[in-house]
C-alpha cells in the first residue's frame, strides 16, 4: 500500500488503535473529533505525529476515511461534513448499531432491524461515497497485527463498490487479516451481527481476546 492519507473520525479507542496502526505503516493520519483539548492531551502524552482537527478538516485530508465513531452518532457525525469533503471516497465503516441498552445475558441490543443494517442507511444517505463495513467483529486491542500464534484471524467485510473493497482488503493484509468479501452492501446485515456474538463472552466471561476464522476445505 502506497502511502495514503488517512481520515478517522472518532476520538475513542478503536480510533487511537488504528491511528496509530496506520503511522506504523507510514501513512499520515488526521483524527477527527468534536473534543479537540481532549485528543491534544493524548497526542502529547504518546508523542504521536497524528494530526487533531475537526471533522470537516479530518474528511478533507483524507484520501481514505475510517469512520469509527459511536454507531448512534454516525448519521449525525457525516451529516456535519462537508459533502464535497467524503464524495467518491472510500469510507471504511467500523462502527456498530449498538443501542443504548444493557445487555441481557450477555447479549447487547442492536437499534436497527434485523433486514436493514446500519451500513445500509448510511450508504443510502451517502450514496456517492464508497462504504465498507469491516473492523466491526473484533476488539480494538486485537485490530492491528492480531497475534494467534501463527493463524490468521478472518476480517468479514461488504460492501457495494468492488475497487472499494479492494483498497480495504489491502489495508487488512497489510493488518495482519485474512479478508473474507461477503458481497453487497446487504450482508452487512450478518456481518454487523458478529458484534453480538463477539460481546457474549467478554460480558458473561470477562474474555476478550479473541477473533473469528472462516475455515473452508
Amino acid at each position: 500500500m502506497k502511502s495514503t492519507k488517512i481520515g478517522i473520525l472518532g476520538s475513542g479507542e478503536v480510533s487511537k488503535t488504528l491511528s496509530n496502526g496506520f503511522l506504523k505503516y507510514n501513512n499520515p493520519v488526521m483524527v477527527g473529533t468534536r473534543n479537540i483539548e481532549k485528543l491534544y492531551q493524548w497526542k502529547k502524552e504518546t508523542d504521536s505525529k497524528i494530526i487533531i482537527g475537526s471533522f470537516d478538516d479530518t474528511a478533507q485530508f483524507g484520501e481514505i476515511i475510517v469512520l469509527a465513531v459511536n454507531g448512534t452518532a454516525a448519521l449525525q457525525v457525516l451529516n456535519s461534513i462537508a459533502p464535497e469533503y467524503i464524495k467518491g471516497k472510500v469510507i471504511i465503516d467500523v462502527t456498530n448499531p449498538i443501542a443504548q441498552k444493557p445487555p441481557v445475558n450477555g447479549v447487547i441490543e442492536f437499534f436497527t432491524q434485523a433486514n436493514k443494517s446500519l451500513l445500509e442507511q448510511l450508504q443510502e444517505s451517502f450514496p456517492n461515497s464508497n462504504f465498507v463495513k469491516a473492523f466491526n467483529s473484533v476488539g480494538n486491542a486485537l485490530m492491528v497485527n492480531p497475534d494467534f500464534k501463527g493463524l490468521k484471524p478472518s476480517m468479514f467485510i461488504c460492501g457495494n463498490n468492488e475497487e472499494a473493497k479492494k483498497t480495504v482488503e489491502e489495508i487488512l493484509t497489510i493488518f495482519g487479516w485474512e479478508t473474507e468479501d461477503m458481497g453487497k452492501a446487504e450482508s452487512a446485515r450478518a456481518i454487523e451481527s458478529l458484534c453480538i456474538l463477539w460481546c457474549i463472552p467478554g460480558l458473561l466471561k470477562n474474555e476478550w481476546a479473541h477473533a473469528f476464522k472462516l475455515l473452508k476445505k
